[in-house]
């Protein structure tokens, strides 16, 4: 039986750059040889099935597929339905309540969350809050105090290359997704 895969594609249909409709982005997918694939709105969300480990092969994989077929040299995180579940799971309790912005900040594979963080600048004592989890980073802020927060000079660093941001309510959903397909 194939493994359920999530693959985060990175600066798709932002700002008006890189537009790329959904409907031929899983048509893509599917004529590269993946299976049951089903995108979710339009920030390049792909679920689909394959026969693959997953990691920095299958990654690679889909970064020259996408090339290929719309001469964008995209970012791609890919999370299998065990790893993506792995990272919900890591965040606090209260992770994603109502007074905070919560982010995922998914990194590509080999990035550590440990090494992301350490490249970070200084958070906003009192407003920023992040937790290590597995291959990604949660990275909380006060609503309230949203514009003091410093999750804009994270994405000034050189390791925002290698990371994609999803907020709480995407990634949960998408672990839902999976789940359903899954069972």
């Amino acid at each position: 039986m194939a493994d359920q895969f999530l693959a985060l594609l990175r600066g798709i249909n932002v700002g008006g750059k890189n537009i790329v409709k959904m409907t031929d982005l899983a048509a893509c997918f599917g004529e590269a040889g993946y299976a049951d694939v089903r995108t979710y709105i339009q920030s390049g969300n792909v679920l689909f099935s394959a026969e693959h480990v997953g990691g920095p092969a299958l990654e690679q994989e889909l970064e020259q597929t996408l090339v290929d077929r719309f001469g964008l040299p995209l970012r791609v995180v890919v999370r299998s339905h065990a790893e993506l579940a792995a990272t919900v799971a890591a965040a606090p309790a209260d992770f994603g309540g109502p007074d905070h912005r919560c982010d995922v900040l998914f990194l590509k594979h080999p990035v550590t969350a440990d090494e992301a963080l350490a490249s970070f600048p200084t958070l906003a004592e009192g407003v920023d809050e992040v937790w290590p989890a597995p291959g990604a980073v949660l990275f909380r802020r006060l609503t309230a105090q949203a514009t003091r927060s410093r999750l804009t000079k994270v994405i000034g660093t050189p390791i925002y290359q290698q990371m994609t941001i999803r907020n709480w309510n995407t990634t949960t959903k998408l672990l839902a997704m999976l789940d359903e397909r899954a069972a």
